[in-house]
Parts: C-alpha cells; structure tokens; sequence
C-alpha cells in the first residue's frame, strides 16, 4: 500500500489508519487530510529508496596520515625483501594470493611485482582518512595458510595487520607503516549451520550480508545489522565487537559468540569453535578476542547464534520538538513495546538536512515541515496482530499526551527500508559534504544531546561554524536504546586547526559524565591513546600484560589500540 498516516491526526483516528484495506485507503487519505487541513496526496507517504552500503573508496587526492608526524616506525621490525616474498609464495599456492611492489630478485622468481596503485585499496580506509604504505598484502584461504604465514612472520619480525572488509572507521584495518596486510576476504566458507539450535560456523571472511541472506531461507538472522553489512566480514564485526542496530534486541557479540578459531602471532591454531551455548569450564579465552581489533591474534572462524528472523516488522519515524520528548517516547515505548522492541534511533534536524542534500540514493522526505529531532522505532515479533496492537496503542498514547508532532508509518517492505534509509545514510550523506571527524561515544542517555549543542557552540566560539566556513555541519544521532551517541564534524578537511578543537575536548567531556570514548568502533590509530578517558591506570595495565602475554614481539597491528 503506497499510503501512510499521518501521526498529526488524532490517536483514534491514526490508529483505524494502521491496516486499512486497499480499498478503502483513498477515502481514508481524503479524511485524514481533511482533518489535517491538506491535501490527499501531501497526507500520502511516497516510497522511499532501499537501504544504502559503504560508498566505494573515494578518488579524491590522497591526504596526509592524520597524527603520523607523531608516530614513528619502530626499528625492531623486520623489512620486507625480495626473499621473504618469496617465501610467502611457497606458502601460498596461487601467485594471485600475493599483490607486492617489491620487485623479485631473479626472473626465475614464482611472483611478479606489481604498480603501486593495485595495493591502493589496501593501504586507505573507504573515508579517505588513513594511509599506509605496505609493499605487500597476502590473501589466504585457509586457516592452515594463515598459520604458516605468522609462523614466519613471528620468526622474521614482521610487523602484520589482518584486514577484512576495510569499512572501519578508526583506521584499525589498514596499515600505518609498512606493514604486510594480511587480507582475510579468502577465508569465507560457511561450515555448517544448525537449523534447531540455530548455530552457525564460519569463516572469519564471510560477509554480514551474505551471512544473513544464507540463514534466511531457514527462517533465521544474524544479531547484528550494520549499515555496511554489504561490505563488512563477521571476523572483523567480532574483531571490533560491532554493535549496530540489532544491539537493543540482541545486546553484544560478547553474548552471541559461542567459539572462535583463532591463528596466534607464532602460528598456533587456537581451535575453540564450540557451538554450545553454556560450558562452564575454565576461563572463556574467547572474549579476550572479541574486541580485541587484531592485536593478539588472528580470527579464522567463528561460531555464533542466531535468533529466528521475525515474521512481522513494523517500522515508524516520528518527528519530535525537543531531546526532552525523545527521551519521554522512548520510555514510553519500552513500556508498551516491550519484547517486540527491536531498535530505536534518533537524528537530529541537522543530520536529516544533511541527508535530504547528499544522500546517493535521493531518500525521500516524509514530512511537510522541519523539527528539531527524529526518532525511528522498529518492533519484531511472530504475531502480526499482536504487534500491530501493541503499536496501535502506543500511538495513541502519544497522540494524546502531545509527544510526537508528526509521524509516518511504513505499509511495506519498500516503505520499511526507505525509513531506515534516512538515519542509515547519515555517515554517507555527511562523507559526501566534506571531510567528517566522527566520533563514537557511550554516555547516560540524559547526557547524549548536551554534547552535540556543546559542540557546536565551542565551534561557534572558535570562530569556524557555519555555511561557507571550516565547519560546515554537527550532526548527532545515534542508538538511544544503548546510549550511543555518534557526532559527525563536517569540515572542509582534515585540519589539524580543527581536530585541536575538538580534541582532547571531547574525551574529557565524555569521561567527566562517566562515558566511553569508544561504544562500538573500536579504538584503532584514532584513539590508540584515548583509553585512558574510559579505563583505570589498573585496567590499562592488565590489559597490557595481556597484550605481552599473546604477542610478545608486538608485531600484530602495531601502534594501534592501546599506546599509552
């Protein structure tokens, strides 16, 4: 049905709205845009454009490093020759899995160099942000050659970084220096799934989306959904344990992995890949992987559970007047949501402008008239009826008490991706108007707001906010279910000038009201030295005993995650 209600017409009104009849929705159109003092087809909702991917890696001249003039390459790693390439060639079968500008040292050599440019993909972040300068990326397809490769890369001193989809966003998956890449996208077969307990086993190169549309035909989905799930590999979703938009409903991969395979940095195969969900013996050594962005070891495989993918799923977009009423609805959702709860997300005026003006996909605006905030509320469940009530009667509710100023409400799948499309194209919208600093923090949702309208006024007071000058948006959103926030600083470039501003201003703010610096991407090269603001001198060193304890040489994805 093409047709959705309008929430600015009475509860009752918008609640006899929520299924109509095909043949009765023109006339219920024409009421509703009666009552609402417009006309039929501006009470209509227009399909909006499907769910969007990463963008490519942008074409745009390359900047310098961000913050590489205060790092410098650490002498006790080996460089790579001629010889060592050789040796990874003997390794691997195919002259296809080595892509190297060192040239070979004989013509009898069993690789050929190549232009420097085939490595590009490999050595820049998908924003443009991080550059490194490997020589050489080496792409198994097993576990047994990931192995034989650290194997000799332990023995040699080889600095590494294992790399999956390259869609992170603190430069964690690309190399600073010279590193050789490690490109696990080989590894990417899926090795059983159990259809009662509903288990999946795989390799660490599978793609999210690939994942989710294989446990489909079997009525089931994977816990976690990224705007990049096109692109993204799950041994790098649990290498950085991902949250997402699934995290409300599902909670943390911390919960849904049940075993890993893990290659260590000398070559041992760690085989954990336990599919039982309780085992109660010894430490749980697979956590010290998840999250732990490739630092002391190699994810292969992976065993994680999934829920059944709901039959019934309703999404709606509400436009709000003040965060006070997004935090309002969002309790009121909870209580009459309850279980059928599967996201809940807000975006602010800004983000949707900017969204409205670069968004690739042209995502369509739903509503007559701007306001400050928006937040789109997705219920799962198996009884449509029972979900379509338990929504009926939240509308009402918030029609009544005056929460929610307008609304639209999604009658088909088309609809239902064409909402998500307006917060999930926020990262992309912002890429396409200028260089974005963005930041991934966790704070007592009270908080989340307070730091976006404190942004904006320390750039106003700097001098450098608004159209034409350095910064030219603030966008806020993010997960209000998990006190997630995301700021997205628009700026004509990636100048020092303005990264000073806003750091270490931010971190501070942040640890002040008891937050993370870090709720899902992870901490990469961006806040390598940041974890201080989120975790105790205590923590930090035990972390880093870890990190001794596994990679002795620390020869896994150097200089990133914790340098403090």
């Amino acid at each position: 049905m093409s047709a959705t209600p309008r929430a600015r017409a009475t509860g009752r009104t918008l609640a006899k709205l929520l299924r109509p009849a095909a043949a009765e929705a023109p006339a219920l159109r024409s009421a509703l845009a009666r009552a609402m003092g417009t006309s039929a087809s501006s009470a209509s909702y227009s399909t909006c454009a499907a769910r969007q991917t990463l963008p490519p890696l942008s074409t745009q001249p390359r900047l310098p490093h961000r913050g590489l003039a205060t790092i410098a390459r650490s002498d006790i790693f080996a460089n790579i020759t001629a010889a060592d390439v050789e040796a990874f060639a003997k390794i691997l079968p195919s002259p296809s899995q080595i892509l190297t500008t060192i040239a070979p040292e004989s013509r009898a050599a069993s690789y050929q160099a190549v232009d420097p440019d085939e490595l590009d993909m490999f050595n820049n972040d998908w924003m443009n942000k991080y550059h490194g300068k490997s020589q050489l990326v080496l792409k198994p397809k097993t576990t047994k050659e990931v192995s034989e490769i650290m194997k000799y890369c332990h023995s040699k001193n080889i600095a590494v970084v294992p790399q999956g989809g390259n869609t992170g966003l603190v430069g964690g998956g690309v190399p600073v220096f010279d590193e050789v890449v490690i490109q696990l996208g080989g590894l990417n077969q899926i090795r059983s799934f159990d259809e009662v307990a509903g288990t999946l086993v795989c390799d660490a190169g599978c793609i999210l989306e690939a994942l989710d549309n294989h446990i489909a035909e079997k009525g089931y989905m994977m816990p976690l959904d990224l705007g990049a799930k096109g692109s993204c590999h799950i041994g790098g979703n649990v290498a950085t344990n991902a949250g997402g938009l699934r995290f409300l409903r599902y909670g943390s991969l911390h919960g849904n992995v049940l075993g890993l395979e893990v290659v260590l940095t000398d070559g041992t195969i760690m085989d954990n890949l336990s599919t039982l969900r309780k085992d109660n013996t010894g430490f749980d050594l697979k956590q010290l992987f998840i999250g732990s962005e490739g630092t002391i070891g190699l994810i292969t495989g992976v065993s994680i559970v999934t829920p059944r993918r709901p039959s019934a799923m309703n999404v709606a977009v509400f436009a709000l007047d003040s965060y006070e009423a997004v935090q309002q609805v969002f309790g009121q959702v909870k209580k009459h949501c309850g279980e059928i709860l599967s996201a809940f997300e807000f975006f602010d005026q800004t983000s949707f402008d900017v969204v409205q003006k670069h968004a690739t996909a042209h995502v369509r605006d739903p509503f007559e008239a701007r306001h400050p905030f928006y937040v789109l509320i997705e219920t799962s469940g198996s009884n449509k009826d029972h979900d379509d009530e338990k929504l009926q009667v939240l509308l009402e509710h918030l029609m009544e008490e005056g929460m929610i100023q307008d609304g639209v409400l999604a009658q088909d799948e088309t609809q239902l991706q064409g909402l998500w499309a307006l917060r999930e194209s926020i990262p992309e919208a912002a890429g396409k108007m200028g260089k974005v600093f963005k930041y991934d923090l966790s704070m007592p949702i009270n908080k989340m707001y307070e730091l976006v309208l404190d942004m904006r006024k320390r750039f106003d007071e700097h001098g450098v906010h608004g159209e034409g000058k350095d910064v030219g948006a603030v966008c806020g959103y993010g997960h209000i279910g998990d006190g997630n926030l995301h700021i997205n600083i628009v700026a004509k470039s990636y100048d020092r000038k303005i990264e000073k501003i806003i750091e270490p201003y931010i971190y501070e703010w942040t640890s002040n009201v008891k937050g993370s610096v870090s709720a899902e991407h992870g901490l990469g090269l961006m806040k390598a030295t940041k974890i201080g603001y989120s975790k105790t001198p205590e923590s930090i060193e035990y972390m880093k005993k870890i990190k001794d304890l596994f990679d002795p040489k620390g020869i896994l994805n150097p200089y990133k995650y914790i340098q403090v």
